[in-house]
């Protein structure tokens, strides 16, 4: 098979999947539930493919959690991303550096 195949057909899935909606649903949903079901439908999607990913990429579960936290209380405090993840990498930097936490790794 050609890849230019493969690619056609992951466009019309793709388009398919986004214009399908519009072109089928035209009037604004009433019930309150399904608005604020839909409204809050991405940021579940972005925490759930996140979350397992901050507990998986560092050296240790410990680093994770600890970032995990920082990421926690600094999002209610600042709400500014880039501050965010700059203090969740130092925390992971620092803990990492305290000696038993990370297993050492073998050669």
């Amino acid at each position: 098979m050609s890849p230019y195949l493969y690619i056609l057909v992951m466009a019309g899935v793709t388009y398919l999947v986004r214009a399908l909606p519009l072109t089928l649903i035209r009037r604004r949903f009433k019930s309150p539930f399904l608005r604020s079901f839909l409204y809050y439908m991405p940021y579940v999607t972005l925490s759930v493919m996140t979350f397992p990913a901050i507990l998986s990429e560092t050296g240790s579960v410990v680093s994770a959690a600890v970032a995990f936290a920082v990421m926690i209380v600094l999002s209610f405090r600042t709400r500014s991303l880039i501050l965010v993840a700059a203090c969740a990498c130092a925390a992971v930097f620092l803990v990492e550096m305290i000696p038993g936490v990370v297993p050492a790794l073998q050669p």
